[in-house]
């Protein structure tokens, strides 16, 4: 899998998407990231295991604990393929805006 294609496969998952939402607030242990969650401890790190594989965390090593923080311009590649299609969207509304301007300035003319 390439880059976008592994940060896709990591964000697919809702219980992913919710810890790097609370990461999001801030730097938190794995003790704090499954205080929300109804399933277990190594549940959790199955799944932070995803999401450092997937470069969209990062994991700093203190003592005993390990804790998680959201990696620097980790949706940097996403962020650029996003882009793409936004900028391709809007040239199709462009398009579109000319078209109902064209047909409505045709119809005036009748």
């Amino acid at each position: 899998m390439n880059g976008l294609d592994t940060t896709l496969a990591a964000l697919a998952d809702p219980t992913r998407r919710a810890i790097l939402a609370r990461l999001a607030k801030g730097e938190a242990t794995v003790t704090q990231l499954c205080a929300p969650f109804s399933i277990s401890q190594p549940a959790i790190s199955r799944h932070l295991r995803v999401l450092e594989d997937a470069g969209l965390i990062v994991r700093r090593v203190d003592g005993q604990r390990r804790p998680c923080r959201l990696a620097p311009d980790a949706l940097g590649e996403l962020d650029a393929y996003l882009a793409m299609l936004r900028k391709g969207m809007e040239r199709t509304y462009e398009r579109l805006d000319q078209l109902l301007a064209a047909t409505t300035s045709r119809k005036e003319r009748s």
